[in-house]
């Protein structure tokens, strides 16, 4: 188990300077036709976060968009195979993930992430490192009845036997989005009604400037937040 110590953030190094590149993000936008963006799925396990997200992924790619999702079990088995699961080290995992995927988005491509990230305040600081306009949050909400029932995993199951510890949810908190730009409630959409939702969403925050496929959510509705960048 790591020591909270081997996750400090601060910059250790003393002798760095930044180095401005030669070629900028709008030359990068231009390049590929496109506006970098963040999609920061959050959710609880089974609530669809990485079945949206590569979903959206493909449609976007079928209308010939650059596009790259993260998701959190494959990080783990990469980048972030040296953590847990204590509170320090949930920190570190998305404090990590988050700074990839700014050099995503700073190099012009719509990038998805799939993670629990269960603490309002790393969310909020992943927001705040890329400026306005840059970041959605995506809430993929269920309720916990039905993400018992779903448990593909089986760690729900394990979870409430006391046989996996820190499982968020039942045994480790988390905090909902208080202000998501969209909140997807999967126990009423399919994932296609969510993609649907989502191409409405990134239309009007002008990501998109070529034509995507049509589609609506039917009947079933999801929870946009009215607020858009200009």
């Amino acid at each position: 188990m790591a020591s909270d110590n081997e996750f400090a953030v601060e910059t250790r190094a003393t002798n760095i300077t930044w180095h401005r590149p030669a070629v900028g993000r709008r030359d990068k936008e231009k390049l590929l036709s496109q506006r970098g963006i963040l999609l920061w799925f959050t959710g609880l396990s089974a609530s669809g976060k990485s079945t949206i997200a590569h979903a959206l992924e493909h449609e976007l790619y079928r209308t010939g968009y650059l596009t790259a999702v993260l998701d959190g079990d494959n990080i783990r088995h990469g980048l972030n195979r040296d953590l847990g699961f204590s509170h320090r080290e949930r920190e570190e995992n998305i404090r990590r993930i988050g700074e990839v995927a700014k050099l995503f988005t700073e190099n012009g491509v719509i990038t998805m992430t799939a993670f629990i990230s269960p603490f309002r305040s790393d969310r909020d600081k992943i927001r705040a490192s890329l400026g306005e306009g840059n970041f959605i949050e995506i809430h993929v909400k269920c309720p916990l009845e039905e993400l018992q029932r779903r448990d593909p995993k089986g760690l729900y199951k394990k979870a409430l036997a006391g046989e996996v510890r820190e499982f968020t949810g039942i045994s480790s908190p988390y905090e909902e989005p208080l202000h998501p730009e969209i909140t997807l409630d999967t126990s009423l959409l399919s994932p296609d009604e969510c993609v649907q939702a989502l191409l409405r969403l990134l239309r009007e925050w002008k990501v998109l400037n070529r034509c995507a496929s049509p589609g609506g959510a039917g009947n079933a509705t999801a929870n946009i937040a009215p607020r858009s960048p200009s």
